[in-house]
């Protein structure tokens, strides 16, 4: 994936126990729409698998991984397969991020209210500094699109309390927006793609102004083209990733978003990314 010329790559979502997730079929292609539907339910083959995926790129280490971390169905303990997690992989990837946001896993969603949503952060800060004092590689939260206003500014109140290094913004959304034309629509699951774009960013967008510029913010949801990556940048996202526009485009959309982003910042005068995150929030001030 990073030889396709991504800036960084991420893993997951990781469970501390192999699962199968949910019964097949569970990802469903809404081709009209260019959107995707999914109820994996973190299929995962475990931590022992990953963190021997991971050593055998440690030699090199070239390019950035990110891991992301879940929860067994069946855990009763949420921040302890966290913790298990960042204690394993604290060492093998270059950031972790805490998955609260999938749709498919019962329960999971209600990590992000604010008390719950501590607890988590600070129990996995706790064990990634166990597991790599000198140099703990920064820490991310995956939110949901799905999240009301009052939700989101409890979210962003617990990241600046905690000290979190960034947030991905956001993951799939249980919503489905009107218009779909897909026979799949009405499939359980969290929806990516195109519909998906106009949601993730005002919530990207508005965390960005909740933090105050304050965290690092990925923006995620219906990227596709380099247009859809400025954005991203200018809602406030200094990163941005993509899966679902992969899956229609392939490999040649990545080469094309970066020179299609190029083009978009020279057009606007800013001679790098950085110079433009948050640009929105400027100029409305």
């Amino acid at each position: 994936m990073l030889r396709l010329g991504f800036g960084f790559v991420e893993i997951g979502s990781v469970t501390p126990k192999p699962q199968p997730g949910n019964a097949k079929p569970r990802i469903f292609r809404l081709a009209r729409d260019r959107a995707v539907i999914n109820r994996l339910g973190f299929n995962s083959a475990g931590l022992e698998a990953a963190v021997e995926n991971l050593r055998h790129r440690a030699a090199a280490r070239r390019g950035i991984v990110g891991a992301n971390l879940g929860k067994n169905r069946d855990s009763t303990d949420a921040a302890a397969d966290y913790c298990a997690g960042a204690a394993a992989l604290t060492s093998l990837a270059d950031y972790l991020v805490i998955n609260v946001s999938s749709p498919n896993t019962p329960g999971l969603r209600d990590l992000q209210q604010a008390r719950a949503l501590q607890t988590v952060i600070e129990h996995v800060q706790a064990a990634r500094t166990r597991a790599g004092p000198e140099r703990p590689p920064p820490l991310l939260l995956k939110i949901a699109p799905d999240l009301a206003p009052a939700e989101r500014r409890d979210v962003a109140a617990v990241a600046i309390a905690t000290r979190v290094d960034g947030l991905i913004v956001a993951n799939t959304t249980v919503a489905r927006p009107p218009g779909l034309r897909s026979r799949y629509a009405s499939e359980a699951g969290g929806l990516s793609g195109r519909p998906l774009f106009a949601l993730a960013t005002e919530v990207l967008r508005d965390m960005y102004a909740l933090t105050e510029g304050r965290l690092a913010l990925v923006g995620v949801g219906g990227i596709a083209s380099g247009l859809d990556a400025y954005r991203k940048i200018r809602a406030g996202a200094s990163l941005v990733q993509l899966y679902t526009a992969l899956i229609y485009e392939g490999p040649g959309l990545i080469g094309r978003i970066k020179r299609e982003l190029a083009a978009c910042l020279r057009a606007d005068g800013f001679a790098r990314v950085a110079d433009a995150v948050g640009a929105d929030h400027r100029s409305r001030a």
